[in-house]
């Protein structure tokens, strides 16, 4: 019964690992691909949707 909770326990913990790795992989992944698609776009492309995210969250820019 012992051996089965720890076994039980030790799969949690990798699991954890895991999802931690994941996350901050995704973070990084999604992170990039901002940085590339608005680093690529056309200024007036990127203002303007910097600009319409800032009205759609009712944040005042004008």
């Amino acid at each position: 019964m012992q051996s089965q909770t720890i076994s039980n326990s030790t799969e949690q913990s990798k699991s954890l690992t895991l999802s931690a790795a994941l996350q901050v992989f995704s973070a990084i992944a999604v992170g990039a691909a901002l940085l590339f698609v608005v680093g690529f776009a056309p200024m007036d492309v990127a203002h303007n949707a910097a600009h319409d995210a800032r009205h759609s969250f009712a944040f005042p820019c004008h």
